[in-house]
């Protein structure tokens, strides 16, 4: 009877074995053929959403590589048992969803106008939740070969700044415009980092590396180029990473000091105002500055709605706000010339109301608490400076352009999500070292 009941069991526990054998084969070979194809994602958005976009002016490669992306997250999720689905992905969709009902009951612009921004507003969060949910791994060869791509398209890159310190207009003439040309460079910088093995020499290699993007002229990039050398000199070293007086006191000098570095630009948009001596472009971005305010106090607490200001759907489809503020009247806001509505982001935020804000700004709180949370868990500082360095970045560019829902923010937070993915990893490969050996203890 015992014999019998052994051979069941054992019959019972091979039939066990056999499905999980199986069902990790499938999902290892789901999980292949995700890190093969990402991989020739991530290139493709790097290429033509970053370096060559200016010289391209291919305007829908980040709709297309969030189309695909999201092809491959509900491929992914369709073929979990439990549809497994990020709960922070999950709270996005759910706000930007009442957000999309809330612009249509109060009007804001006509229905394909709300649905375009609505579309253009969740693409970054789509770039990073389903970069974070497909959990993509390069190895070794796809690391060395990006690491390598990145040096070969810098060198490229070198003459064109080169040149630019006599003849400015290169930037144009190459990539469109000098911003274009800063990017470029900070998304070759970041990616040999992070391919890097975060060595004293390879820390230098990437300041050198950025420095190259000083030339384009750009004072957010001048501010950018601070705040990265310092978290990748003074941060890299371990004991550094904390939050105490020393540190808080320090990064406030630093954002002293890129304040003062951009000074011009914040009197030009903050201060200056309106006046004949002023350029044009800056009008236009101090009257969006200007009256994203009072639309927070007009439309507290969500906001004027999708598609009603300072965002490019609102300039397709011409919003009412501008003339209901008077600013329709403004070289670069007008229904004639409308090129600079979409030029800065944060007064758009005026759509989401003082609600929306505090979203956004819980967003970034968010992300800065996963790199910490990696960092007191796994002591490697290169993944949590590669993430400040990120949020940094966004944080300055959004001042004086839409960065964030543009070809180059969807390229920066699919970079991000890649981080956060790799975060994940360390975490749990770390717990499964520091688990007890179950078969051993038993």
């Amino acid at each position: 009877m015992k014999i019998f009941v052994d051979l069941h069991s054992f019959n019972n526990n091979k039939e066990i074995n056999t499905a999980f054998f199986l069902k990790w084969v499938y999902n290892k070979m789901v999980q292949d053929f995700i890190n093969r194809h990402y991989y020739s994602l991530f290139i493709i958005t790097l290429l033509l959403g970053v370096i060559l976009y200016g010289l391209t002016n291919f305007q829908a490669i980040d709709e297309i590589c969030s189309i695909i992306l999201l092809g491959m997250f509900f491929f992914v999720m369709l073929n979990t048992k439990d549809w497994a689905i990020n709960k922070l992905f999950l709270y996005t969709l759910l706000i930007f969803s009442f957000y999309f009902f809330y612009s249509l009951i109060i009007h804001s612009n006509s229905t394909k106008a709300i649905l375009m921004d609505l579309l253009i507003q969740l693409k970054p969060y789509i770039a990073l939740f389903c970069t974070y949910q497909l959990r993509p791994q390069f190895n070794k060869k796809q690391t060395v070969i990006l690491h390598q791509l990145s040096i070969l398209i810098w060198f490229v890159l070198l003459p064109i700044g080169i040149t630019g310190i006599f003849y400015h207009k290169i930037f144009t003439i190459t990539m469109a415009h000098a911003s274009n040309f800063a990017s470029a460079v900070s998304a070759l910088a970041l990616i040999y980092l992070y391919t890097s093995k975060n060595t004293q020499r390879e820390r230098w290699i990437f300041i050198l590396m950025l420095s190259l993007g000083l030339i384009s002229g750009r004072s957010k990039f001048y501010g950018f180029f601070l705040l990265s050398s310092m978290l990748i000199l003074y941060l890299s070293n371990a004991k550094n990473l904390k939050i105490n007086t020393k540190n808080i006191l320090l990064f406030l000098g630093l954002f002293c000091l890129i304040l003062f570095v951009a000074k011009e630009k914040i009197t030009l948009y903050f201060m200056q105002g309106i006046s004949a001596d002023a350029e044009k472009n800056y009008i236009a971005r101090f009257a969006l500055y200007a009256t994203s305010f009072q639309i927070f106090i007009d439309h507290f607490p969500f906001g004027s709605g999708l598609a009603s200001f300072a965002t490019y759907a609102s300039g397709m489809f011409y919003s009412q706000t501008y003339t209901d503020y008077q600013i329709d009247g403004i070289w670069g806001i007008s229904k004639s010339y409308k090129s600079f509505i979409a030029d800065t982001y944060y007064p758009s935020l005026a759509q989401f109301g003082i609600v929306g804000v505090c979203l956004y700004i819980s967003f970034w709180i968010y992300i800065f608490k996963e790199a910490i949370i990696c960092f007191k868990k796994t002591n490697e500082t290169n993944l949590t400076i590669i993430t400040l360095i990120i949020i940094g970045y966004f944080a300055i560019e959004n001042v004086a352009d839409a960065t964030i829902t543009s070809n180059r923010g969807f390229f920066f937070m699919m970079f991000l999500g890649l981080i956060l993915s790799d975060m994940k990893y360390k975490r749990a490969a770390l717990q499964k070292d520091q688990a007890p050996n179950n078969l051993v203890n038993q």
